[in-house]
């Protein structure tokens, strides 16, 4: 595989990963639309650095020991489905009642930033998506370590942009959005859906 072709077909592919709902986008639409579009755009930093971290550990060895210890990847597992919990029951218990609502515990507490993170880096399917798939698209012959992290750079890049039109999408609707019932309800839907994460991850095999 020439590296034009390589650099083409890992676009795509990680295109079409990238437009597939998951934790990610639920996280980017219920921050834009309760939060605004500055703490989404935190939320989707903190996603980024999260991949980050995935790609200094595959790309010096630690994904590849996660990809093939059941220990190291249950425990890790288990850590990120009880974070993915927690993050839906505060939501489900403690919805905003308003966009851009901030109390003294929350700005300790709702950095969005580290919660992207943590989302991310407790997810070890990320971290095994990318030891099983990035090494398809690395030319023979070249450097792994610098592919992997070009190859997840295109990745972040390609998540940013879609991030960018998830929180732009919101803004025309930022009217409805400031509606105390539906505040209450996106924080409580996107609850939901990180606890149907967190049983998913948890439950889950390799």
């Amino acid at each position: 595989m020439s590296v034009t072709d390589a650099l083409l077909a890992f676009t795509l592919a990680a295109t079409l990963l990238t437009l597939t709902p998951g934790l990610d986008t639920a996280l980017i639409l219920r921050t834009a639309s309760v939060e605004g579009p500055k703490k989404a755009l935190q939320a989707q930093l903190g996603i980024s650095a999260g991949c980050l971290v995935w790609a200094a550990a595959v790309a010096f060895g630690l994904g590849a020991l996660i990809a093939v210890s059941e220990l190291a990847y249950t425990v890790l597992k288990l850590c990120g489905a009880a974070y993915l919990a927690y993050l839906g029951v505060q939501m489900l218990i403690k919805p905003r009642s308003q966009m851009g609502e901030a109390s003294a515990d929350s700005v300790r507490t709702q950095n969005w930033f580290l919660r992207g993170m943590f989302g991310n880096m407790l997810n070890p399917k990320i971290g095994i998506f990318y030891v099983s798939f990035l090494p398809q698209f690395i030319p023979q012959g070249h450097s792994p370590v610098l592919w992997t992290f070009g190859l997840v750079g295109i990745h972040l890049v390609l998540g940013a942009l879609w991030s960018g039109l998830l929180i732009t999408a919101t803004r025309p609707l930022a009217h409805l959005l400031r509606r105390e019932k539906v505040v209450k309800g996106l924080d409580r839907t996107t609850g939901g859906i990180f606890l149907l994460f967190a049983a998913k991850l948890a439950f889950s095999k390799r």
